[in-house]
């Protein structure tokens, strides 16, 4: 096998979707373009923009809610501090993942932006702990709460988070930093919602449990949306395979092409949100052009699965062991010695099998 031998000149570096990888057939590695649909100073100033609405919002809605007593509005409050934190945080993720990689950190701080999204989760996951708490027990002991003032904040509270949520939404979503802000805005939204109708209810029928009961509302969407972001950012920390990508799938096609004869420790991963990264083993026929069979691969897992960082290790079977010889063998007979002693996942080889 090859020495792999390159400068950062050569082609395959430059950062152009689909740019042709470089090496012998010991290792390749291709790299597409990771630009955002959206330029991260223009997902800045959208944040920033939010953020200004929402802070000025919550300074006045804590001082109504502790007026009116309301559960619902301090919870709504409560949830706006979280918001404001939580667009902070994608802030500081945003300016550390754009650093360039150096020294150890060879990915550079990428994940920052997954570690604010896991923040995020864990933050909602908490405070609706707690909310949860309280209005079970105004449930069982209700307060008087001055519906009036909930219903008028609540409206004003809907208009601020309508805009805070369309200032937010002009933001480059597929980002999960940017998500898990959005999503503490958008069920900040749905809150203001609820504790609007809770606000009716109380003024037309006196049913003060109303308040309680928005503030479960609340709780279930705050659960909801916590839960999506640990699971997902979750993933990623794990290296498990972005969803929507099965790798057993990936291996099938891959080990379909043309002379590709085994295709092992194969791992598809992400580096961060949208950002899909793999690398494999393959084997090839003893004869077959393993460049061809290279280029051909990436090019499926650009095409097919927008995979733009791949890195394929590529040899003839039998060629890497000095000890392993090639047998002949009868006419529809084949024998495949394991290439791997350690190999980590399932082989995949051409033909029937089970995963």
């Amino acid at each position: 096998m090859a020495v792999h031998q390159h400068s950062h000149d050569a082609p395959g570096h430059d950062g152009r979707l689909g740019a042709e990888p470089h090496g012998d057939h010991g290792g390749s590695g291709g790299h597409g373009g990771h630009s955002h649909g959206v330029a991260a100073d223009a997902d800045r100033r959208w944040l920033l923009a939010a953020l200004t609405l929402i802070v000025v919002f919550m300074a006045g809605e804590v001082v109504v809610g502790f007026a009116a007593r309301s559960l619902a509005l301090i919870s709504d409050a409560a949830h706006m501090l979280t918001d404001a934190a939580s667009i902070v945080l994608a802030l500081v993720a945003m300016r550390l993942a754009a650093r360039p990689a150096r020294g150890g950190y060879t990915y550079g701080l990428k994940r920052a932006e997954i570690l604010s999204a896991q923040a995020n989760g864990v933050t909602l996951l908490v405070l609706s702990a707690w909310l949860g708490y309280e209005a079970v027990r105004r449930l069982i002991d209700p307060p008087e709460v001055a519906g009036s003032l909930v219903l008028v904040t609540a409206l004003a509270g809907i208009v601020v988070n309508i805009g805070a949520t369309w200032c937010m939404s002009r933001a480059n979503r597929t980002s999960l930093n940017v998500e898990g802000a959005f999503q503490h805005v958008l069920t900040d939204l749905y809150a203001f919602v609820a504790t609007a109708v809770a606000g009716v209810v109380m003024l037309t029928t006196g049913f003060v449990q109303a308040d309680a009961i928005a503030s479960l509302v609340v709780v279930a969407l705050m659960l909801r949306a916590g839960i999506g972001l640990v699971r997902d950012s979750g993933r990623i920390f794990l290296e498990a395979a972005p969803a929507g990508i099965d790798p057993d799938e990936v291996a099938d096609r891959m080990v379909a092409a043309d002379l590709v004869v085994e295709i092992h420790d194969l791992h598809i991963w992400e580096i961060t949100s949208g950002q899909p990264a793999l690398s494999a083993h393959i084997l090839v026929a003893p004869g077959g052009d393993c460049h061809a069979v290279r280029r051909g691969l990436q090019r499926q897992l650009r095409e097919t699965y927008r995979i733009t960082h791949a890195t394929l290790q590529v040899d003839h079977l039998g060629e890497d062991d000095d000890q392993q010889l090639l047998q002949i063998t009868p006419a529809g007979t084949t024998v495949l010695d394991e290439h791997c002693g350690d190999t980590h996942g399932p082989v995949h080889r051409s033909g029937p099998h089970e995963h």
